[in-house]
């Protein structure tokens, strides 16, 4: 286990878990960030994994990202790392399933849509709140619309508003719910993945997913030159954050 990272391999070394290990808040930062990258990119060519599970140690799975490295002077270095992330998890040539228990907000939640199936604990509260801040949501401006639709996708994107792991399932953000996420995708992959052949499921996860892919990563580098280019241009995405880090309430000039 690295200082944010736990790294093992399970049930006959065919599932790669990788445990969130900086609780309670599990912020998504650049270190962890770089870890998750480092694990995901080290297992890449294992060719006897049919899963990854992505997890979390302590009650939430995650507070979002480092408000801090959103700031004008670290933000594009942190987001092209974020997005780098994301686009290794998309394009991961086994399933990545997540397990969700407490918060999973922000840059936490992005995390988690990147991967291919997503299990939930119903008392689980999911949201993207960047929008509280003065700023979006890059990554979930692109995955979260595939997974609930348009309508719901731009209800939680622009409200910032969390919902349940119970509501999030009615959505179809996330794919199933059970008190003990983190058993039921275990139990999912030892009994639909590992029966079956490493080499033949990696094939289709190319076939099922490569449309899909190819589209998120063109619309993320999109979103992501919309975001450094446009929106940190503003006075309103900088008091956003300044005022989240000083704890004091924002004062909006509407530009």
């Amino acid at each position: 286990m690295s200082d944010v990272l736990g790294i093992t391999l399970a049930l006959d070394g065919s599932l790669l878990r990788l445990r969130l290990n900086r609780p309670k808040a599990n912020i998504v930062d650049a270190e962890m960030i770089a870890a998750l990258n480092a694990a995901l990119a080290a297992h890449q060519d294992n060719r006897d994994i049919v899963a990854v599970l992505i997890e979390a140690e302590g009650p939430h799975f995650s507070f979002g990202a480092s408000v801090e490295e959103h700031l004008p002077a670290s933000c594009a270095k942190m987001l092209k790392s974020l997005h780098a992330l994301v686009r290794r998890m998309l394009e991961f040539p086994v399933p990545v399933l997540v397990a969700v228990r407490g918060q999973c907000l922000g840059g936490g939640l992005e995390v988690a849509m990147a991967g291919h199936m997503i299990y939930a604990a119903p008392d689980a509260n999911l949201g993207q709140p960047e929008m509280m801040l003065g700023v979006f949501a890059p990554a979930a401006s692109c995955l979260m619309p595939d997974r609930v639709g348009q309508a719901k996708a731009e209800d939680l994107l622009y409200s910032g508003r969390a919902i349940s792991g119970e509501e999030a399932f009615s959505l179809g953000l996330v794919d199933a719910i059970d008190p003990d996420p983190e058993a039921a995708a275990i139990t999912y992959v030892e009994t639909h993945l590992k029966p079956k052949s490493a080499s033949s499921l990696r094939m289709a996860v190319r076939a099922a997913r490569a449309g899909y892919c190819r589209e998120v990563v063109a619309r993320l580098e999109e979103v992501e030159n919309l975001y450094l280019d446009d929106l940190m241009s503003t006075r309103d995405a900088v008091e956003g954050l300044e005022a989240f880090i000083a704890k004091r309430p924002a004062k909006w000039e509407n530009r």
